[in-house]
């Protein structure tokens, strides 16, 4: 088949902008573009030199599996290559793994199914570690997986890592891992930096391989790296286990860092619940992963389809015995086609990127947040940049950092307006602040806009059916200036509303007379104060009882409950001074929104002091919430993530992962019956 020279000019782009990126990412510690735009490049790259095999040149990055290693590191040649995981994306990704595998290995319809482990695929850096008679005598990068470079001094400085395994070790054993740097590390080490006007680093995964490149190993220990092993190079001396999940255990018990999210699969639902349970709590760990791997457990097997690869001249970097199931991607390339500023409940003036949409973490994107000003210049973020976005689960997007050389010559730097976008009042930057807010007040149609909606929202007073739009319509048409007026609204008013009917008008009202009746904690965080939370209302309601003892506490007497510092006591202290928002409560009060007399805490009923519950599942007789706060009443705290730390796990229907992680870690679990008879209860009717 001819290669026209459009093809031709093509796969020369692919190959220098790959390698480019490879050597900036891996050389220069400097990457430009998201993992995701590297992949897509990769893969048109890789399709190309499938269909024109003469395209392929040695200087190709399909030939080899990394970036070339650093001049200043001593090359190592691996005993055994360092070999790249193939990739799947698609949603039926483990089928079609399973599918393959039972092809190649000729297993029939009637055979059982097989045995794969499941593991994390974690977005760090490649690393084998040799130990000879138990002791660590080498450490090396991937490199191109033939030839890495030899990192010794580095890694020594990881305190994941033994110098020395526990027990009886083999004569040779080389340990294959991952090299990480953890979410609270990472945000730690970059405090450090900006307090000290030192750069910051751009992602936990990039300060993993520039700590790891560091030519001082006094550098690379002043970074915190950690240490997951995964697998095995070269071995003597030792009868290796037939399965790979007995491997990951002999690991383990030699000291080595094995994850424990990992799992035996038997087959490929089971291969898809792995990645579905994963997923669901993948923004709850403490590192980053970017998908699960499979690889078939007997180990045999695997030997069996690489000899096969080898035999048929296959491309030996991937073997076929494993794959890597990745993620919707969490970062992107797109456009900032505007930056704006919204106003929020409580004044603060917030940019905002609209951007070119872009299709990230599972969705589509259309704005992300740039914080304020001053993350604005220090990102130096500007219309018609093409930068790199960010979404991680249910968290705001946000604009990670620019690509400085597709910057268009008429970028303008961001200015942050002198007055509210909104009402047009002035605006104030607070000393010791980062943002800058509006001083309109409720006279600002965004501040009460927003004020109304968390008035209404869940965890707050609860009022179904009062939406965004309605809420919008109420404030638009002057009809809502202050939470109390949704009280004085009538079936006739809503009605006249758009998209509201006389049923839809009863049952709004039906609504707000039923959120009358609230409970202490609720009020408090609907009022929408400053720095308070649902865990500082439900600590405030605890410590002062009685909402007219709250309100008359000096800013000292606020430091006495749990949690509350100096700037949390000021903003609440300056909320309750304030005779608008004084006229407010009075008004609420006075349309009958109540809550029950508190229930004063007493020494005898704190038998739960020193406990840590976290409740998941739909309970029956109370909600989630109400459970929570009878808990705290009783002295118990209530979190959000099973830990070391917890004593109980509270199960309704429908629980999710925190109950497997839980039975994993032997947490005590509790089911409603049993925590209503802990509480003093007694049995449900």
């Amino acid at each position: 088949m001819t290669v026209s020279n459009e093809i031709s000019t093509r796969a020369a782009q692919l190959r220098e902008q790959l390698n480019r990126h490879s050597y900036r990412y891996y050389v220069l510690d400097t990457p430009e573009i998201p993992d995701a735009e590297y992949d897509r490049l990769f893969q048109e790259l890789r399709e190309i030199e499938a269909a024109y095999p003469e395209l392929i040149a040695p200087d190709s990055p399909t030939q080899r599996v990394g970036g070339k290693p650093l001049d200043a590191f001593t090359p190592v040649r691996h005993a055994l290559p360092m070999l790249s995981i193939r990739t799947e994306t698609e949603t039926g990704g483990a089928a079609a793994f399973d599918a393959q595998v039972r092809r190649r290995l000729e297993l029939g319809s009637d055979a059982p199914p097989v045995d794969y482990v499941c593991e994390l695929k974690f977005d760090g850096l490649a690393i084998n570690l040799r130990y000879e008679n138990g002791l660590l005598i080498q450490a090396a990068t991937r490199g191109d997986g033939e030839t890495g470079e030899d990192v010794t001094a580095n890694v020594r400085t990881m305190k994941t890592v033994p110098l020395k395994l526990l027990g009886a070790a083999p004569e040779v054993l080389e340990v294959r891992g991952e090299a990480y740097m953890s979410r609270p590390d990472f945000e730690r080490y970059n405090a450090r930096q900006r307090a000290a006007g030192q750069p910051t680093l751009v992602n936990p995964r990039n300060g993993a391989a520039g700590s790891i490149r560091q030519l001082d190993p006094l550098l690379t220990a002043q970074r915190p790296l950690s240490f997951f092993a995964y697998g095995l190079g070269e071995t003597r001396g030792w009868i290796v286990p037939a399965t790979h999940s007995a491997v990951l255990d002999a690991l383990a018990a030699w000291g080595l860092p094995v994850n424990n999210e990992r799992r035996v699969a038997h087959g490929p639902e089971d291969l898809m619940a792995f990645y579905h349970d994963v997923a669901a709590q993948r923004d709850a760990l403490p590192f980053d992963i970017d998908g699960v791997v499979y690889k078939i457990n007997r180990l045999d097997w695997q030997q069996r389809l690489w000899r096969q690869q080898q035999r048929s001249n296959l491309l030996a970097r991937e073997p076929h015995w494993a794959v890597a199931h990745k993620f919707p991607a969490q970062e992107e390339l797109t456009v900032v086609e505007a930056i704006e500023v919204q106003v929020g409940r409580t004044g603060a003036l917030t940019p905002v990127a609209r951007l070119k949409p872009v299709f990230v973490g599972g969705v589509t994107v259309t704005n992300a947040t740039l914080h304020n000003a001053d993350e604005v210049a220090r990102k130096d973020v500007r219309v018609g940049d093409t930068v790199i976005v960010r979404r991680a689960g249910d968290v705001i997007p946000e604009v990670v950092s620019v690509v400085l050389e597709r910057r268009p010559a008429e970028a303008q730097p961001f200015v942050m307006p002198e007055r509210c976008p909104v009402c047009g009042s002035h605006i104030v930057h607070p000393e010791g602040e980062s943002i800058v807010r509006c001083l309109g007040g409720l006279s600002c149609r965004a501040q009460r806009q927003e004020a109304i909606r968390h008035f209404a929202s869940r965890r707050a007073m609860d009022i179904e059916g009062l939406g965004d739009r309605l809420v919008e319509q109420l404030v638009e048409r002057d009809l809502v200036r202050s939470p109390a007026d949704l009280y004085a609204l009538s079936e006739g008013t809503l009605a006249g509303l758009e998209r509201m009917a006389a049923k839809s008008a009863a049952n709004l009202v039906a609504a707000l007379e039923n959120s009358k009746t609230t409970t202490l904690p609720r009020f408090l965080y609907a009022l929408g104060i400053r720095e308070v939370g649902v865990a500082t209302a439900n600590a405030l309601a605890t410590q002062f009882g009685t909402l007219e003892a709250l309100m008359a506490a000096d800013e000292e007497r606020l430091q006495q409950a749990p949690d509350i510092g100096p700037v949390v006591a000021k903003a609440i202290r300056a909320f309750f001074q304030e005779p608008h928002n004084q006229d407010v409560i009075a008004r609420l009060q006075a349309a009958g929104v109540c809550w029950p007399d508190p229930v004063r805490p007493s020494v005898e009923s704190q038998q739960l002091a020193g406990m840590t519950f976290v409740l998941t599942g739909t309970l029956e007789s109370m909600t989630r919430d109400e459970a929570a706060e009878l808990l705290r009443v009783r002295g118990a705290k209530v979190s959000g993530t099973v830990s070391k730390k917890t004593h109980y796990l509270v199960v309704g229907s429908d629980a999710g992962s925190k109950l497997d992680k839980a039975q994993k870690m032997g947490v005590a679990v509790l089911n409603e019956a049993e925590l209503r008879a802990m509480l003093g209860m007694g049995s449900r009717e």
